[in-house]
């Protein structure tokens, strides 16, 4: 009989050669997916900081609500906050950017804004600003003023002591006369007369020799002030009344404007001298010293007329000579004085009238004026105001204001004298008396 075995010995071959194609190519098809899937893999994109930074807040967060659930028994309750802070866990700082450029409404949601500003809004009452009273053109000058005298010295001087390691000469200046000027500022501007006194101060303190006890250098101060008083002030107007005094004549009429010292003692010392004159007080609002004149010279039994300035051009025509006051003469001739003077001066002028003007040196400055703007003092508005007048209540006023300067400049044009303890001299010889005052003091 023939054998079986000889077939089954062939196909086994057969199979073999039939199953290693096919496990040959699974093998290569599982190669090809690995390379598939790895290049997938290498060609994603790799997350972002931020994104990692959430993913670990958010593992965190987790962690969390598994130990809250592990030990409460209450597990949704866990869940809920765990989840609830997950939520409030903040986005990428990419995605704050992105949301902030945008500046949208949806960029905003899920934020909780802050409500205290809109509380503090709704809330407050809103009040009206105040209107501006300023002059606009005179802003420049407009100051507040000191209306107290407390801590100001009376004798800075007599109770001044130089302090260990250091000089009269330079700490009297700077750390003690310094701040007293700075308080006379702060009442009122310097006038130019304190101007020139507090220089020549300041003059005198400098020559003080270092080596000089003192008690020594102080007395020598005080002397030097006192003689600078008596010599430019008392003695200057002594002598300008006497020189003012020679100019009237019997049956002269006499216009002046508000009230000037100087103008005073010399129609005092004129009448004095047995000279019969009338005068003419011309006054103007809102101070009204040419009241305090009148009352002066009528006490004395001199014959007085007194008027405002709006009676000015029909009384200069009965005036024969006019005497003004000062406050300051510029370097170019021209007078700077009481508000109103340019005014008389210009009446007296186109009436033919010679203008004097009385002034000691002391008020002689090397300052040029040739308006009242650059350089002036205003006063408080409310010395406009009359009781019960039209002006009262101003302030309350929309679009009204006040503007009370004091001194005005008058062109030396006008001007035809100027009286000096250094005698008569005419309004060019302002600068010549000015500068040999000067060098007298140095």
């Amino acid at each position: 009989m023939p054998s079986s075995d000889p077939p089954a010995a062939e196909g086994a071959p057969k199979s073999e050669a039939i199953d290693a194609p096919q496990s040959h190519k699974d093998k290569k098809g599982g190669a090809v997916k690995q390379q598939k899937e790895a290049a997938a893999l290498t060609d994603a994109p790799k997350p972002s900081g931020a994104e990692l930074k959430k993913k670990a807040k958010e593992e965190k967060a987790a962690r969390r609500a598994q130990a809250l659930l592990d030990k409460q028994p209450n597990g949704a309750v866990a869940t809920a906050i765990a989840a609830g802070q997950a939520q409030k866990s903040d986005p990428p700082k990419s995605q704050k950017n992105t949301a902030q450029k945008k500046g949208g409404p949806a960029a905003m949601e899920g934020r909780s804004l802050p409500t205290r500003g809109a509380q503090k809004t709704a809330t407050a009452v809103e009040t009206p600003k105040e209107e501006d009273k300023t002059v606009e053109f005179f802003r420049h000058l407009y100051k507040t003023r000191t209306t107290t005298i407390a801590g100001a010295g009376k004798e800075v001087i007599e109770s001044y002591t130089t302090p260990p390691g250091n000089s009269l000469t330079r700490h009297l200046t700077s750390h003690v006369l310094s701040p007293q000027i700075d308080f006379l500022s702060s009442c009122r501007p310097l006038s130019i007369s304190m101007g020139n006194a507090i220089r020549w101060l300041k003059l005198e303190i400098s020559k003080v020799d270092i080596n000089v006890p003192d008690t020594e250098a102080k007395k020598g101060l005080c002397e030097a002030i006192d003689v600078f008083i008596r010599e430019r002030v008392t003695y200057a107007d002594q002598v300008i009344a006497q020189i003012a005094a020679d100019k009237i004549k019997d049956g002269d009429v006499i216009l002046t404007f508000a009230k000037s010292s100087i103008v005073q003692k010399a129609l005092v010392k004129a009448h004095e001298e047995g000279k019969k004159f009338r005068v003419i007080v011309v006054d103007s609002r809102p101070l009204h010293e040419g009241k305090h004149l009148a009352a002066a010279l009528v006490g004395l039994g001199i014959d007085v007329k007194y008027c405002l300035i709006n009676g000015l051009s029909h009384n200069i025509q009965d005036a024969t000579k006019v005497l003004l006051g000062a406050h300051a003469m510029m370097s170019n001739g021209r007078l700077f004085s009481r508000i109103g003077t340019a005014l008389v001066a210009m009446e007296a002028n186109d009436a033919d009238k010679p203008v004097i003007v009385l002034c000691e040196t002391i008020k002689f400055t090397d300052r040029t004026a040739l308006d009242s703007i650059v350089h002036n003092e205003i006063a408080p508005a409310d010395e406009l105001v009359i009781p019960g007048g039209h002006l009262e209540g101003w302030k309350d006023s929309k679009r009204l204001q006040l503007c009370n300067p004091m001194f005005d400049v008058t062109p030396a044009a006008y001007i035809q004298m100027i009286v000096t303890e250094s005698g008569a001299v005419p309004p060019t010889s302002v600068p010549v008396l000015h500068r040999l005052g000067n060098e007298s003091q140095g």
